[in-house]
């Protein structure tokens, strides 16, 4: 079952190579994230132009700023990083920065919404990700408003919930956050084969999977996939948080009106049979 979930994870790797754009926020390099001031970058995509403002040091241990602009063709990027000097200072009045030369070029391919390579010049290529300062994997973490759209061979799937109970941690996660009817639940993966993701399912009112999802996600934003119970194809899934744990909307804000009777123990007894028995077949 193990090597199907990786094949699965190679497979929507392939089918997603043009399906999302990098994250808008603070990005840095993951091998350099030691907790100490040091290098980052932000970064802005619209339709296909990629912004990046870098901070970074001389080699004289002076503070200074890089702007690179490009045009992204299949997820990757090569700029111009240019420096700028001169400009504006605190309590100064009206200046402008001007151009002061470039290093060289950067390129940034990224392999997710939120992860990816940079090549800096005169250094190697290496890894980046968004900066999640926010969020750690926890159960509360689930908590508030979330949107589900999964695209396939069924069509497009969407689902909105918000997740508002803590059921507890079962078998291979740390917390199930639930919906109010308790039919829908989402849990971080600690252990097994799918440690490391968030691992959602959602039952109907006979207790019966009709779906589930498996996703990464970083901030607000998320990549993975979802399957019906029954002998279907994977679809391609895009989640997104609306609301933060304590209710403030991230862009729309929904109200919540579930109702109905308590799922919780066919809930936690399917999160469990997946995470230990892998996908349906």
């Amino acid at each position: 079952m193990f090597k199907k979930i990786l094949g699965v994870a190679a497979l929507l790797g392939a089918g997603l190579a043009q399906a999302f754009s990098p994250q808008v926020g603070t990005w840095i390099v993951t091998s350099e994230m030691d907790g100490k001031p040091g290098r980052g970058f932000g970064i802005d995509v619209q339709n296909t132009t990629l912004v990046m403002q870098m901070y970074a040091y001389e080699n004289s241990g002076q503070s200074t700023f890089y702007l690179a602009v490009g045009d992204m063709v299949d997820n990757k990027v090569t700029a111009p990083l240019t420096k700028y000097t001169g400009g504006r200072f605190f309590g100064s009045g009206a200046r402008s920065g001007t151009a002061a030369g470039s290093p060289g070029n950067v390129t940034v391919r990224f392999t997710t919404g939120t992860t990816g390579f940079i090549t800096f010049p005169n250094e190697p290529e290496v890894a980046i990700a968004r900066f999640n300062f926010g969020y750690g994997a926890v159960a509360e973490s689930l908590r508030g408003f979330w949107t589900l759209n999964s695209i396939g061979s069924e069509g497009l799937q969407s689902d909105l919930v918000e997740f508002n109970t803590n059921l507890g941690a079962t078998t291979n996660g740390n917390g199930l956050m639930a919906n109010t009817a308790q039919s829908f639940g989402c849990e971080h993966q600690v252990r097994g084969a799918l440690s490391g993701n968030v691992l959602c399912v959602k039952i109907n009112s006979s207790n019966q999977v009709v779906r589930t999802y498996v996703f990464v996600y970083s901030v607000n934003e998320g990549e993975g996939y979802s399957v019906a119970s029954a002998n279907s194809a994977q679809q391609s899934l895009y989640i997104r948080r609306l609301t933060t744990p304590k209710g403030v909307g991230t862009g729309l804000l929904y109200k919540n009106a579930e109702a109905g009777t308590s799922h919780a123990s066919a809930l936690v007894q399917h999160i469990e049979k997946i995470s230990l028995d892998g996908l349906p077949e």
